[in-house]
């Protein structure tokens, strides 16, 4: 058997409306909002007295999504400095394909997002970046070339 899709990330937020309109000015697409709680999750996750609000965003036209999640219990907890470099062990950031990286970034610093570094070509293929928004979530956005 063969993995069929990379169906979803989750990236895990004290703010969810902000993280939501963040991913929404990248060009995500809202397909729904609401709590989740109850045994089930429980067991699933492997936390007890999981109640949380979740958020699933979609890339338009494609079969990929980032699941958004502000636990309320219990609480989130972050074993790392919120604005820890790309080389810090773990997931460091979701790539986003745009047509357009300059217009991307001045609609996502409207958000508060900041460039890690610089925007950068990648020979006549690419050019790309990495930016820091809401949460301290890192996004790479690629323009392709040509």
């Amino acid at each position: 058997m063969t993995i069929q899709r990379l169906d979803n990330v989750l990236i895990v937020v004290d703010d969810l409306d902000a993280a939501i309109a963040f991913f929404v000015e990248l060009g995500m697409e809202l397909e729904g909002k609401g709590p989740v709680e109850g045994r089930w999750v429980e067991r699933v996750i492997g936390l007890d007295g999981v109640r949380q609000d979740v958020a699933m965003l979609r890339v338009p036209g494609g079969p990929g999504r980032v699941e958004l999640a502000r636990f309320h219990a219990p609480k989130a907890i972050s074993p790392e400095p919120r604005d820890a470099p790309v080389n810090t062990l773990g997931i460091r950031r979701v790539m986003f394909a745009v047509d357009d990286i300059d217009d991307t970034v001045a609609r996502l610093r409207t958000h508060g997002a900041e460039l890690v570094g610089e925007v950068e070509r990648y020979g006549d293929v690419y050019r790309l970046c990495y930016v820091r928004g809401p949460e301290g979530i890192v996004v790479g956005l690629a323009e392709q070339l040509g």
